[in-house]
């Protein structure tokens, strides 16, 4: 299992770097860095493991928040209560998004980023993502409100970027009026 020290903060230039596209078949330890990504987000979200092994919750993890430059992430999405779903999103592409604007009402974090942020982070209400999944399928998913930030937040990670990128600095809950907060 990942430990929460196997996850790179922010200051680390790996978190910013290129990321390459993934190969198919999946090496082995690519597969077993998927299932070690997917259980640390899943006992992340369960009170007692959480506290157990010591994690800050989670839902996603993309690649290079533990240090290999690949384009792929994972989430892990408690649907409704101790019931969770896993999706593994391998050369990830954004095909369509709403034109609806929403942001978390909480505020958007991050396991690589280890301090509070305030401020809005514009999000689309509603996406379809395409990629691949551990064995090369080509797959679809549609995702709305979390889940839809939850894809987009590991996308940004594999384009270098982080949740406060989007943030005004000047101005941290600019437009809110003009989005729907979840």
């Amino acid at each position: 299992m990942l430990k929460t020290s196997d996850i790179l903060d922010e200051k680390d230039k790996r978190i910013r770097a290129k990321n390459t596209d993934v190969e198919f078949p999946l090496k082995k330890e690519e597969k077993k860095l998927i299932h070690d990504m997917l259980e640390h987000l899943y006992f992340s979200q369960i009170e007692e493991k959480a506290k157990k092994y010591n994690l800050r919750p989670g839902m996603g993890l993309a690649a290079p928040q533990v240090g290999l430059n690949k384009n792929f992430f994972v989430v892990c999405h408690e649907e409704k209560e101790n019931t969770f779903k896993n999706y593994v999103l391998i050369n990830p592409k954004l095909i369509s998004h709403s034109e609806e604007l929403i942001y978390s009402s909480g505020g958007e974090g991050c396991l690589s980023v280890n301090r509070d942020i305030e401020g809005i982070v514009p999000r689309y209400a509603r996406v379809t993502f395409e990629g691949y999944d551990e064995n090369g399928k080509k797959i679809k998913y549609r995702a709305r409100e979390e889940l839809s930030i939850a894809f987009q937040h590991e996308m940004d990670h594999l384009q270098g970027i982080l949740f406060y990128d989007h943030i005004d600095p000047k101005d941290p809950f600019k437009n809110a009026e003009f989005m729907r907060e979840i």
